[in-house]
């Protein structure tokens, strides 16, 4: 790794970032809850000022972005309430046993410890939600994390707005200072992950752009964890029983799901595998021309996508269900409405090349299955790792055959959904947003859901430690009140008896 000279402002955060790293993982974990409520306070009393900004930066609609920063205060509380509960801490404890059934066991606790500074570099199509104050920033500062937020150039005010909300809602409810902070810049970027002051990465965005980070992230001399968001295409399969029992509702769903916010979502279905005669054609292209026009976020997003587009619709077997268009103006924003495309499977596996990847926008392809054909045999051979893969199927359906698809999918994605649309992501704890590569760098993290509090938290064990050199939550008196595991002894030797 090339050996680069920091500028004073970025020797500043790393080392800023650095000094709190310590007093922020001694909070109490009630206070740094607190704190994390206080941010969710001080977005949505600023919303208006903060939804106009984005508006402007970033095209994305009224409605959507107050959805998006409401989410993005639901999810602050949420971490809140997790950090005060303290079981994402997983205190274990073993108390000595000289009577252990392998001899005696010496007294040893284990709990999750914050890794330190975490570099959060943001992504554009979530200017909340994935952002400043997303989740990523969101599960790092509840994990006991300092937060260097790399801001994305898509949105410059709106972060500088919402950092200096984030910044003085914790300096309010007493956090260390730099605890929070934000760089812009590429090459600013890549300087601060690599400085050893930083213990974690956190991304979400381009595979290409991921991929050089993770390379940055491993490559140092102590490498460190790296979790980085990317690409997916999303499948959706869909029986004939279900298009027998519902198909008017399932176009419905598929035009509304690829077309919201202009296709710009990571979890938008790309691909829609259905039984060859399917007869959607018109019924998609009725509902596709009811969608007004929708501004891309930017213009590099806009001329990627135009190019995408006429790559898709140039290949070979390729026909336009719902052709849509793309308008760009003086400057390069461009306005698009959806895009739609038929092909046979045997065309898509022949031109996989030019059709079979993500496209970042409203477009979707309609893949014609013949009868017959074994859709669990065929995942592996064009799939890789997604964040969501979906199943409609119609009520009671549970033939072998999609019994095995299920299994397949499992293995390919993240999220396995039946009925409905992925690009819904529910903030709740028990949501995984996340899948094998190339859909995220690695496929056993979320970044949405409590358990992504565990990407920032490494685990440490005390053996024979005097009750007074113990961390609070390993305390026997417990002060701070966190679910504590017990093995008591005596209990080894009974190990399995119940179990014959």
């Amino acid at each position: 790794m090339q050996e680069t000279q920091m500028t004073p402002e970025l020797e500043t955060i790393a080392a800023n970032a650095a000094a709190a790293a310590r007093p922020f993982a001694d909070t109490n974990p009630r206070d740094r809850a607190k704190a994390l409520v206080a941010v969710a306070d001080a977005l949505e009393a600023n919303a208006d000022s903060l939804v106009e900004v984005g508006m402007a930066e970033t095209g994305l609609a009224e409605a959507r972005l107050r959805g998006e920063l409401r989410r993005t205060a639901v999810q602050l509380r949420m971490f809140a309430e997790a950090v005060a509960d303290g079981a994402y801490l997983d205190v274990r404890i073993d108390q000595a046993d000289p009577a252990f059934a392998l001899g005696p066991r010496p007294d040893v606790r284990r709990y999750l410890v914050p890794l330190g500074p975490v570099v959060n570099f943001a992504a554009s199509n979530f200017p909340f939600a994935f952002s400043v104050a997303g989740g990523d920033t969101a599960s790092a500062l509840a994990a006991g994390c300092p937060v260097i937020l790399k801001g994305h150039p898509g949105h410059p005010e709106l972060t500088e707005r919402t950092a200096a909300i984030v910044a003085e809602a914790l300096a309010a409810a007493g956090m260390p200072d730099g605890v929070f902070q934000v760089v812009t810049g590429q090459q600013e970027g890549v300087e601060i992950l690599e400085d050893p002051r930083v213990k974690a990465g956190a991304f979400t965005g381009s595979i290409p752009a991921g991929q050089f980070l993770a390379g940055i992230a491993a490559a140092r001399p102590v490498p460190i964890p790296f979790f980085g968001e990317l690409g997916s295409l999303n499948p959706v399969f869909v029986t004939q029983a279900a298009l027998d029992e519902r198909a008017d509702e399932i176009v419905a769903g598929f035009v509304t799901s690829v077309s919201g916010s202009a296709g710009q979502l990571c979890t938008k279905p790309g691909f829609v595998f259905v039984p060859a005669g399917h007869g959607l054609e018109q019924g998609i292209a009725d509902a596709a021309a009811s969608v007004a026009p929708h501004r891309l976020l930017n213009p590099r997003i806009a001329a990627g996508y135009a190019e995408r587009r006429e790559a898709v619709l140039a290949a070979p077997g390729v026909r336009a269900v719902a052709e849509g268009r793309v308008e760009l103006d003086g400057s390069g924003q461009g306005w698009v409405t959806p895009t739609i495309v038929a092909v046979s499977l045997d065309d898509l596996a022949a031109g996989r090349d030019e059709i079979l990847e993500e496209s970042f926008g409203p477009l979707s392809v309609l893949v014609e299955v013949a009868p017959g054909t074994d859709l669990a045999a065929l995942v592996p051979t064009l799939l890789d790792g997604n964040l969501t893969a979906t199943v409609h199927a119609a009520a009671g359906e549970d033939a072998a055959e999609l019994q095995a698809l299920v299994r397949v999918l499992t293995e390919h994605a993240g999220r396995v959904l039946f009925g409905g649309w992925p690009t819904g992501v529910a903030v709740t704890p028990a949501m995984q947003h996340g899948g094998p590569w190339p859909a995220t760098t690695n496929d056993s993290s979320t970044s949405v859901g409590t358990a992504a509090i565990t990407r920032f938290l490494r685990p440490v064990a005390y053996q024979g430690a005097p009750e007074s050199l113990l961390p609070e939550p390993l305390q026997t008196a417990n002060p701070w009140g966190v679910p504590q595991t017990i093995a008591a002894a005596g209990e080894s030797t009974g190990w399995g008896d119940d179990l014959g």
